[in-house]
């Protein structure tokens, strides 16, 4: 299969911080590629370097079959890219905005007011195409700012953070609606802090940190480092919770681990159904009320604190990105 995005030991220094150590990807066409990682891992930088915005220091980068660096014109004629922010005019209507992006990129008046009524349909935003888009909730500026990136029907669709702070019904629309564009074979590389959103959407998933890409492969891959299945239970009174634990380690090849609730206490299955059935007889027989019995995968919340020692979770912009926007408005 033919790879539509390649990143080969990309480097990318700041003044003060070095963003990028060598950073090398592969996203097959068709295919979406989720990339994760804490604040600061350097993951807007590698989206940047991929779609021309900035220029890396070392290594090198082709989309859609040509260099980043070299050609590109070339690649930005096959990109769509819907970055942290919906680069909108609130001043516009949404019609408007379409018919100035698809003028801006030469697509001629005619075509853009074909494409432009085309995509108000498929986002919902027909009813709201006449209306200013300061007037828009959040839901609805994220899918005009996604349908503004498909105008030229790109085959490579680069997402950074697209449904940060969307309510959950704006998300799932907007997750369909990705899924869309990869059944029409786009390649998507889709960088979020939703794990849940990585795991719904992404054939593969790259974890990046300090950087450095310190794992990747399917979902169910990463999630196997981890571990496997767990039984956690926890009893109604916390005072019983010392024998939930002895009665869990009586059965278990390891020690059974203690939440930091005080309560819930897990340990990993290696029997399979087995263990579960041996565990509900031993708690059965303390002859305690139990709040919660359940067998848990590691998600990719696990695999995230895992792999990184944080949780994902949004923050203000690391101090490196700040310093590059104050270069470019000083530029």
């Amino acid at each position: 299969m033919t790879n539509a995005i390649e990143a080969e030991g990309l480097v990318k220094n700041y003044k003060t911080h070095q963003a990028l150590r060598g950073v090398d990807l592969a996203v097959p066409e068709g295919t979406v590629l989720g990339l994760l990682g804490p604040n600061g891992a350097g993951k807007t930088t590698t989206v940047r370097i991929l779609s021309t915005l900035l220029t890396p220091d070392a290594g090198t980068a082709r989309v859609a079959g040509f260099d980043a660096v070299r050609k590109p014109k070339e690649v930005r004629r096959r990109i769509g890219l819907t970055g942290q922010y919906a680069a909108l005019d609130e001043r516009l209507t949404g019609r408007e905005n379409l018919h100035l992006i698809g003028t801006l990129l030469h697509l001629g008046r005619r075509n853009v007011r074909g494409k432009a009524e085309e995509l108000l349909e498929r986002f919902a935003l027909t009813d709201a195409g006449d209306r200013v888009v300061r007037t828009y909730s959040g839901g609805m500026r994220r899918r005009l700012d996604l349908a503004a990136s498909l105008l030229v029907d790109p085959p490579v669709l680069f997402l950074d953070e697209p449904t940060t702070g969307l309510d959950p019904t704006s998300r799932l629309m907007l997750w369909g609606m990705i899924r869309e564009q990869v059944d029409r074979g786009v390649t998507v590389l889709l960088t979020t802090q939703y794990l849940e959103e990585a795991d719904m959407l992404a054939d593969r998933i790259v974890v990046i940190d300090a950087g450095k890409v310190i794992a990747e492969g399917t979902a169910d891959e990463l999630k196997q480092k981890v571990g496997g299945e767990r039984l956690e239970v926890a009893p109604a009174l916390a005072d019983h919770t010392p024998l939930v634990v002895s009665a869990l380690a009586a059965g278990s090849v390891s020690a059974p681990v203690v939440a930091d609730n005080g309560r819930t206490v897990s340990v990993p299955l290696t029997g399979g159904m087995g263990d579960v059935a041996a565990a509900a007889r031993a708690v059965e027989g303390l002859g305690i009320d139990i709040a919660e019995f359940a067998v848990r995968r590691p998600s990719l919340d696990d695999v995230f604190v895992t792999l990184t020692g944080r949780t994902a979770e949004p923050q203000e912009k690391p101090a490196h990105e700040q310093e590059h926007e104050k270069e470019k408005q000083a530029a």
